[in-house]
C-alpha cells in the first residue's frame, strides 16, 4: 500500500469524540481550502458509523456552504433523524470556527428484492491503454500542474480541460474517466463508497470547463463545488477499475451543472452523481 493511500485512509479514519460527534483533519499541504471530496467522504464516514453495517448507504445530498480551513480540524455532528424498519436517515454538519461549512443528508437502506434495469456502459478503451491524467497534465502545463498528490489513479479518455484551453477543436462537455484507488483495500463496503465519494468531486465539473476552453491552471479561472448528490445502486470496489462517464447539460450565470454515471469493468452501473459548481473566469475571478 502506497504512502499516499495510507494518508488518505488515515484522513477517513475519524476520531470519535462523543456518541454523535467526530473529528477529522486535513492533509498537511499548502492549499487555500479543504478539498470538497474530502469533506464529503469524511461526513459519510461519520454518518455510516452510526448505522448498522447491514444497511448500506443508497443516497446522499450535500451542500458546500463555506470554504474549509485546512489548518484546523473539522468537527462532524451527526443527527440521527430516523431509524426505520427498512431505512435509516442521518444528517451531518461539518463545523469549523463555530460555523457550519458543509451539510450532508444520507439515507441507508436494507437491501430487498425488486425490479432491475440500468443504462448500458459507454464504449471505452481498456484503462491499461490510457495514459495517467497526472502524466498528461505534467506534459501540458508543466510546473503549473496541481501539486496535490493523491492515491486515485485517474485516466481521462477524452481531452483534459488544460488541453481544450489550448485547442478549441478539443472542446466538449462530455468525457469518460477511468479511476481506481491505487492499492488493495480491506473488505469494508462503507470505506469503498466513502472513497468513491472522495473521488467523485475530482473531475466532474471539468466537463463544464472543457466545453468553454477554461482550465483551473489557466491563471484566471476559479470555482467551487456548491452541491453534490450521489446514488449508490450496487456494491462495488473502489480498488478496481471504474468508468466515470461525465457530461454537463447546462451552464448559466456562473453556475455549471454536471452529471456522472459510474460503471464497473463488467458494465454494471453502480453509482450516479450530480453536481453544481460555481465557475468564475476573467480578471475579476478571485
Amino acid at each position: 500500500m502506497s504512502s499516499e493511500l495510507d494518508r488518505l485512509l488515515d484522513l477517513l479514519d475519524l476520531e470519535q469524540i462523543e456518541l454523535n460527534i467526530f473529528r477529522g483533519r486535513s492533509p498537511k499541504e499548502w492549499v487555500q481550502r479543504v478539498f470538497g471530496g474530502q469533506v464529503a467522504g469524511q461526513a459519510l464516514v461519520a454518518a455510516g458509523r452510526t448505522v448498522p453495517a447491514d444497511r448500506p448507504v443508497h443516497s446522499l445530498h450535500a451542500y458546500f456552504i463555506r470554504p474549509g480551513d485546512p489548518l484546523v480540524p473539522i468537527v462532524y455532528t451527526v443527527d440521527r433523524v430516523r431509524d426505520g424498519r427498512s431505512f435509516t436517515t442521518r444528517r451531518v454538519s461539518a463545523i469549523q470556527h463555530g460555523k457550519t461549512i458543509f451539510t450532508l443528508s444520507a439515507s441507508f437502506h436494507h437491501p430487498e428484492p425488486g425490479p432491475e434495469h440500468s443504462d448500458p456502459m459507454p464504449k471505452a478503451p481498456p484503462p491499461e491503454t490510457v495514459e495517467r491524467t497526472s502524466d498528461r497534465l505534467h506534459r501540458v502545463v508543466g510546473t503549473r500542474a496541481p501539486l496535490f498528490e493523491h492515491p486515485i489513479d485517474l485516466r481521462s479518455v477524452g481531452p483534459l480541460s488544460a488541453e481544450a484551453a489550448l485547442d478549441p477543436a478539443l472542446r466538449t462537455t462530455a468525457n469518460l474517466v477511468w479511476l481506481r484507488v491505487d492499492g488493495e483495500l480491506p473488505d469494508d463496503p462503507l470505506l469503498h463508497v466513502c472513497l468513491m465519494t472522495y473521488a467523485s468531486d475530482m473531475t466532474l465539473i471539468d466537463s463544464v470547463l472543457t466545453g468553454h476552453g477554461l482550465s483551473w491552471s489557466d491563471g484566471h479561472t476559479s470555482g467551487a463545488s456548491l452541491d453534490h448528490a450521489m446514488w449508490f445502486h450496487r456494491p462495488f470496489r473502489a480498488d478496481r477499475w471504474l468508468l466515470y462517464a461525465q457530461e454537463s447539460p447546462v451552464a448559466y450565470g456562473a453556475l455549471g451543472l454536471a452529471r456522472g454515471q459510474v460503471f464497473t469493468e463488467a458494465g454494471d452501473l453502480v453509482v450516479s452523481v450530480t453536481q453544481e459548481g460555481l465557475i468564475r473566469s476573467g480578471p475579476s475571478a478571485p
